[in-house]
C-alpha cells in the first residue's frame, strides 16, 4: 500500500497476462478464476482493459486501470510480465546468505553456481570440521565472507546472522547443497521492480545423486514437496502455491527487518512461518518457476522418511501461529457433509446432497447468462476436488480414523477408494518413471510419515489446530465485482489450496 492507503501503482511498462486457469464468460464481461476461486463481473471499461491486457499492452497509468490490474494480479487471475519495465535492481544488489553445517562439498557446488550476487555470506553453524567449510569459502574467492557459530544454533539463527551482517537491499537465502541454474538471480530480481513484492522464490527441482536409489529419484521427480510446479503464482495460504521454501528465496531487506527475520524458536517450518508473516504484513510474495535451482534428493529411504516426518512435525506450531492456514482439509459445508455420508456408507445420500448444493448455487449465479451450466461446473468440480482432499486428509492427518472405518463393513469401500484412487489418479496425471505398485507404496509411506510427524508435533504442542478441518465461505465471494469503479484493497483472505504440506524444505 502507498502512504495514503491506496494500492501501490504497478511499475511503468508492466503488463499482465491472464492466468491459464482464468476463464472469461458472458462475452468477456465475467472472469472466473483465482485462488480461492472467485467470480468477477467487469464493467464495459473493465472488459475493454482486459482485452488490451490480453493483447500484451502495458497497464495504463490511470488509477481505475491500476486498481483493476492490481486486483487481477493479487487474486491470482493474472500474472505479471516485465518486458518493458525499467530494471530497478540487479544481481549486484543481492547478498547471498548460505547457512551450512558439515556439507563442504555441497557448499562448493553452490558457490560455483551462485551467479553474480554482489555479496556472499557463508554462515558455518557449528560444523564439526570448520576447516573444510573455511577451505570451501576461500576457494570461491575473497568476496565470500565467512561467519561462524561455535555451536549449532539451527538454520533460522544461521540465516538471521547472515542477513544481519550483510548490507545489500536484497537477501537471497540459499541452502548449501542447492545448485542454481544460470540466470536464476536475474529472473527473480525483476519481480522486485514492483514495489509491492517483498519476496520471490524460484522453482526447486529435485536433483538425484549417485547415492539416490533410482526408484526414489523417480518418485521425487514426479512428487517432490520442494517442487511446486511449473505454473507461476502469488504465494499465500489459499493460493495454489500456499508456501515456498527457503532452499532458495529472495527477500527485500526492509521487509525482512520489519518481520524480525526468522523465528529461531522453530526447529522446522521457520521458512513457511516467515513467508506467511511477510504476507500478513502486506507484502506480495511471488513464485517464479522460470528461475530454477536444484536440490539433492535424500540418499536413502530412512532419511527420506525422516524428512517427511519433520515436515509434518512443523504443522502444529505453524497452525498455532497462523490460524486456519494449516488445516488438513478446507471444503465447503455442503461438500464436507456429502463426503461424510459417502464415508459413512451412504453414497446415494452423498450424491443427492451434492446435487442439492448445485441447485442451491444456481440462484446465486442468476445474473450470468447460463447460471445452471456454471453451477454444475463449479459445484460439480468443487465436490469432486473436495473428495480428493478428503481422501488426502484421511491418509495423512486422520489415518487413525481408518481403523474404526475398516470395522464398519459399509465404510470399507470408501476407505479402500481413499487409499487407492488418489495414487492411481496421480500416476495417470504425472506419468512417473515408476510402476504403479512402487508408486502407490511410496505415496502411502510419504503420507504416513508426514502424518506421524503431524500427530507427534500436535501432541508436543498440545494442540489440535493442525488436525481440525476448515470450512470455506460462500460463492461468489463478497469481493466479486469489478474494482475499476470503486477503490479498495484486494481481499487477502483465503484457505489452503494444497493441504498438508507445510514445513521446512
Amino acid at each position: 500500500m502507498s502512504g495514503d492507503g491506496s494500492p501501490r501503482p504497478l511499475p511503468p511498462g508492466m503488463a499482465l497476462a491472464l492466468d491459464p486457469a482464468t476463464r472469461r464468460i458472458d462475452g468477456g464481461t465475467v472472469l472466473v478464476g483465482g485462488t480461492p476461486l472467485r467470480l468477477m463481473r467487469l464493467t464495459a471499461a473493465g472488459a475493454r482493459l482486459v482485452d488490451r491486457l490480453a493483447a500484451g499492452e502495458p497497464v495504463p497509468p490511470a488509477p481505475t486501470a491500476q486498481r483493476l490490474a492490481r486486483r487481477l494480479r493479487d487474486a491470482g487471475m493474472a500474472q505479471p510480465r516485465f518486458g518493458a519495465v525499467a530494471r530497478r535492481l540487479d544481481p549486484t544488489d543481492v547478498a547471498a546468505v548460505i547457512p551450512v553445517r558439515d556439507r563442504a562439498a555441497g557448499l562448493c557446488r553452490t558457490l560455483d553456481r551462485l551467479g553474480d550476487a554482489g555479496q556472499v555470506v557463508v554462515v558455518d553453524d557449528g560444523s564439526t570440521d570448520p576447516a573444510a567449510v573455511r577451505a570451501a569459502a576461500e576457494r570461491a574467492g575473497g568476496h565470500v565472507r565467512l561467519v561462524r557459530h561455535d555451536s549449532s544454533r539451527g538454520p533460522a539463527a544461521a540465516r538471521n546472522t547472515g542477513w544481519r551482517v550483510s548490507t545489500a537491499p536484497v537477501i537471497a537465502f540459499v541452502d548449501a547443497d542447492v545448485e542454481p541454474e544460470p540466470g536464476w538471480l536475474q529472473t527473480l530480481v525483476m519481480h522486485l521492480s514492483d514495489p509491492a513484492v517483498g519476496a520471490v522464490a524460484p522453482r526447486v527441482a529435485p536433483l538425484a545423486t549417485l547415492e539416490t536409489p533410482p526408484w526414489l529419484a523417480a518418485y521425487e521427480e514426479a512428487r517432490s514437496p520442494l517442487d511446486l510446479g511449473g505454473a507461476e503464482a502469488i504465494v499465500r495460504p489459499g493460493s495454489r502455491v500456499p508456501y515456498v521454501p527457503t532452499a532458495a528465496l529472495l527477500v527485500r531487506r526492509d521487509a525482512l527487518a520489519a518481520a524480525g527475520g526468522f523465528d529461531e524458536a522453530m526447529p522446522h517450518g521457520e521458512d513457511v512461518d516467515l513467508v506467511w508473516r511477510l504476507v500478513a504484513a502486506g507484502s506480495t510474495v511471488r513464485y517464479e518457476p522460470g528461475a530454477v535451482v536444484r536440490h539433492p534428493v535424500r540418499p536413502a529411504l530412512r532419511a527420506w522418511l525422516r524428512q517427511r516426518y519433520d515436515y509434518g512435525s512443523s504443522a502444529a506450531p505453524l497452525a498455532v501461529r497462523h490460524r486456519g492456514a494449516v488445516a488438513p482439509l478446507t471444503v465447503s459445508g455442503w461438500s464436507a457433509a456429502a463426503w461424510g455420508l459417502v464415508a459413512a456408507g451412504a453414497p446415494a445420500a452423498g450424491v443427492a446432497l451434492g446435487a442439492a448444493s448445485t441447485a442451491a448455487l444456481a440462484p446465486k449465479l442468476a445474473s450470468l447468462r447460463h447460471p445452471w451450466r456454471e453451477a454444475v461446473r463449479l459445484a460439480g468440480l468443487g465436490n469432486l476436488y473436495a473428495g480428493r482432499q478428503v481422501a488426502d486428509a484421511l491418509r495423512r492427518a486422520w489415518f487413525p480414523l481408518a481403523v474404526p472405518l475398516a470395522l464398519r463393513r459399509r465404510s470399507r469401500p470408501a476407505l479402500a477408494a481413499a487409499l487407492v484412487v488418489p495414487a492411481l489418479v496421480e500416476h495417470i496425471e504425472r506419468r512417473p518413471r515408476l510402476d504403479l505398485v512402487r508408486w502407490s507404496g511410496l505415496r502411502l509411506a510419504d503420507d504416513l510419515a508426514y502424518g506421524a510427524g503431524l500427530w507427534a508435533g500436535s501432541l508436543a504442542a498440545r494442540t489440535t489446530a493442525a488436525l481440525r478441518p476448515a470450512f470455506s465461505g460462500r460463492f461468489p465471494p463478497p469481493d466479486g465485482s469489478d474494482p475499476s469503479t470503486s477503490p479498495g484493497s484486494p481481499d487477502r483472505s483465503g484457505r489452503r489450496a494444497h493441504p498438508g504440506r507445510p514445513g521446512p524444505r
